[in-house]
Parts: structure tokens; sequence; C-alpha cells
């Protein structure tokens, strides 16, 4: 017979390499806290439910609590043989407690137990995420404040189109990490479900409380059908996908503060903490962050991919290939903690440099628009108005003119429309200012979206605080 603890009805013995190929303790020790804190939790409802006697129960708590003492120390070694976590835990619990060790897997499986060690793990960490990104959420408003005033251009297909404001810019990343925020927050819905108590498959013939377990363990809601429970990986998935989603966001931030931070640009420079240097080239200062962040994307997109193509056709209900479920959840958690305390740090830390941006709109043809619609408003149609603008644009390359450095009569020989103030309804500025529909670019859209946006971080963390 093996020695394994499910061995029973085996003779055989797989060689140490096999065992090594289907052993899951190399990543899933992560589990550890987890694991015992459910652990606990049934356990005390197995004594007070009475299908063990409180003195069992008492010496297994106990037991468990000297190995919870133990891994805050270090002290904790987990062997290949035992494969995973939970047979770990149970080994070294029966070495502190003996046989009695063997009555804390009444009415339990590993199936619910890892469902629930996993739940628990996600549960216990999408908080720091969401703070994390309410930190990142409150540099940008910062920062946005700060340069609401600040004009760049605008860009469409990359080419020049409108100016607008550096801060209006910054706010859109805003926008996008409120519906990353949402999206975890929702997430949570998804983690906050208690698996356990529905054992391998079919539930259990034990008369266990699991209302009482999932109070204990601070879990909103039970899974109410057994197959479901065990082979629900739908909250690691959500979790994966929204990462993903949050990596792409940070990728093209990234991939902007890489372009802007070249010399052809120099709208902004990193900090000396956020660059690094070239072995080679002594005048080079890379933004080799920004651009770890941007490989890191696809890193998340490959944990995503990934448990999508081994949950796609598992039969009901656990399936040893959900074992791969949690390298990439593991992984892709410590990556977009990372890249958001990065993308932080770069920010808080950013210099912007405001003349050479406001200089990149004033000979672009960027203000073209403007001159469309001052024509429009004047009663031409706008069909009319666009084709009248772009002779006047075709005009402006060919002989190296920019629109307002044109002579009033020759603007007037386009058409007869066209005032002397059209100069100023030319410059960068105005044309920032005259967009002031929600949503627009002009200054005092930028402060009053600072504003909103100060007050839904006040509202959530007034929020955090009074959970």
């Amino acid at each position: 017979m093996t020695d394994k603890l499910w061995g029973g009805r085996f003779t055989g013995k797989a060689q140490d390499w096999v065992d090594e190929f289907g052993a899951s303790i190399g990543f899933d020790y992560q589990l550890a806290a987890e694991d015992l804190e459910g652990s606990l939790a049934h356990v005390k409802m197995l004594g007070q439910q009475g299908i063990i006697s409180p003195d069992e129960a008492h010496q297994i708590e106990a037991g468990l609590h000297d190995i919870q003492d133990d891994l805050a120390q270090g002290k904790v070694e987990f062997s290949v043989a035992n494969e995973d976590i939970h047979l770990n835990i149970e080994s070294l619990l029966t070495k502190k407690i003996g046989p009695v060790a063997g009555k804390l897997h009444t009415g339990r499986s590993r199936n619910d137990q890892v469902a629930t060690d996993f739940h628990l793990w996600l549960k216990h960490r999408l908080p720091q995420v969401l703070t994390e990104l309410t930190d990142l959420q409150q540099t940008l408003l910062k920062l946005a404040q700060e340069n609401a005033e600040v004009v760049m251009p605008g860009y469409t297909h990359m080419q020049h189109a409108q100016p607008i404001s550096y801060g209006h810019y910054l706010l859109a990343y805003f926008e996008m990490l409120q519906r990353d925020y949402e999206r975890f927050e929702f997430n949570q819905k998804h983690t906050d479900i208690l698996p356990l108590g529905a054992a391998a498959l079919a539930g259990t013939t034990f008369p266990i409380d699991r209302s009482a377990v999932a109070k204990d363990l601070g879990f909103d809601d039970l899974y109410h059908n057994s197959l479901d429970a065990v082979s629900d990986r739908d909250f690691a998935l959500e979790f994966l996908s929204n990462a993903s989603i949050l990596m792409m966001h940070l990728s093209r931030l990234a991939e902007e503060l890489i372009l802007w931070g070249t010399y052809e640009f120099n709208y902004i420079e990193l900090a000396d903490s956020f660059s690094t240097g070239s072995s080679i080239m002594p005048q080079k200062k890379n933004a080799d962050f920004a651009e770890l962040v941007r490989g890191k994307t696809g890193r998340v997109f490959g944990g995503l991919m990934g448990l999508l193509t081994v949950m796609k056709g598992l039969p009901l209900a656990y399936n040893k290939d959900m074992q791969e479920d949690k390298e990439a959840t593991f992984d892709t958690m410590d990556t977009i903690l990372a890249s958001i305390k990065v993308f932080n740090g770069m920010l808080s830390t950013l210099t912007v440099h405001a003349d050479r941006m406001a200089k990149a709109t004033e000979n672009d043809f960027s203000n073209a628009t403007e001159l469309a619609d001052y024509l429009a408003q004047k009663g031409l149609p706008f069909r009319q108005a666009h084709a009248v603008v772009g002779q006047l644009v075709l005009k402006g390359i060919q002989e190296g003119k920019a629109l307002n450095q044109m002579p009033l009569s020759e603007l007037q020989a386009a058409s007869p429309a066209i005032e002397d103030d059209i100069y100023e309804e030319l410059k960068s500025k105005t044309a920032v200012n005259r967009r002031t529909p929600v949503g627009g670019t002009a200054v005092k859209n930028v402060l009053n979206e600072v504003k909103r946006g100060e007050a839904m971080l006040s509202q959530r963390k007034g929020g955090a605080d009074g959970q």
C-alpha cells in the first residue's frame, strides 16, 4: 500500500519524478494561512454540531494554532511527498497531536477545501488592489489639477488633432481606473461565497452547519449547488479578466509616457528613480519601468487565456486540470500590485514640460476645426466650412504658414465671413476653453471633474473607514 493519506486502495507507488509532476505544494504553499483559517472554522463547527467531541475539537484547534505560530515564524517546511498544502497541513497536524488529526477532514473534501482556500486568498487581497487603485487615482487627480491649464496636442491616429488640456488627458486615465475599480469591487461579490460543505461534489451526510462556517470566515453567501461549488473558478477568471483590462490601461499610459519622454516629443521627463541608463551610451535615460509594465501586460493576458483554456472543456465537477488555476492568479496579483505602485511613483515624480507641449500646438493646424466651427457659427453649412478650411490648410502647408499667420485678407479671400476676431479664436488656449459641455477639455471642466473625482474618492475612503 502507498503511504499517501488517500492511498488505501492503491498497491503501487509512483516514482519521485511523477510525484513532483503531480504535486502543487511548490506554489499552493501560498494558501497555507487560508488553509489553516478554513480548517479552524471547520473544526469549530464540527465540535459545535457534535460531529466530533469537544475534546477532539479542542485538540485539533490547539494543533492548528501551533502550526499558525510556526508559519508566522518561518518554521514550517513543506514536503512534495504530501502533494499539496492540505495534505501538508494535515501531516504537520498529525505530528503534533496524533491520529485525532484525521478527524479534521470529517465532512469535507480537498475539492471544497481548495476552493475555500482560493476564495479566501482572493477575498483577502482584493481590498489591497482597491486601495492601490485609489491611491493611483488620487495621484492622477493631483497631477490633473496642477496641469489643468497646460495645453498640449490631442491626437487621433497619432496625428495632431485638436488642442487639449494636459489635465483633461490625465483625467481620461482616471476614468479608466474608475471602471477598473468598479470591476474589482464587483469581483468581491463572487469571491465572497463559501464552497466548504460541498465535500467532493455531492455534499455530505454529516449534519454540518455551513452558515456557521460562513459567518466565522466572513463570507456573505454560500454556494447553493455542491457541483458548482467545487467546479467554479469564475471568481478567479473575473479577477484575471479585470487585471487584464487594468494592465491594458496601464500599458497604454506606459506607451505614452515612453513616447512623451523621447527627444522628439520631450513633453515630460521621468524622475531618475524611475529610469535607467545604458551600459554603453552615457547620454541615455530609459523609461525601463514603464516598458516593464507594458511588457508584463502580456504575462497577465496569458494568465487569463491559460485559465479560460483550462476551464473550457471540463466536465462537472472537480478535475485535476483545475490545479492550474493558482499560479497565474498568484503571479497576476503580484504583477498588478507592483505595476500600480510603479505607476504611482512615476506619476508622482513626473516633470511636465508645459512650454514644449504648448509650442507643439502653435503651427500644427490643430486649430483648423476652430476655424470650421467659426464659419459654421456664421451660418455656413459645416461641410462647406470644412472644405474652405481644408483649402486654407493646404495653402498653409504649401507656403509654410500656420492659419493664424495668414493675413486677414488672405483668410477673407477664402470666406468673406471671416473677421479679425478669428485670431483670438485660433489660439490654442481659446480652443481648449471653448469646449465647455460636460466631458469637454475646457479648464473649468477639468477643475470641476477633479472636484468630482475627489468627492468620489473621499466617499470611498469614508465608506471603507466606516465598515
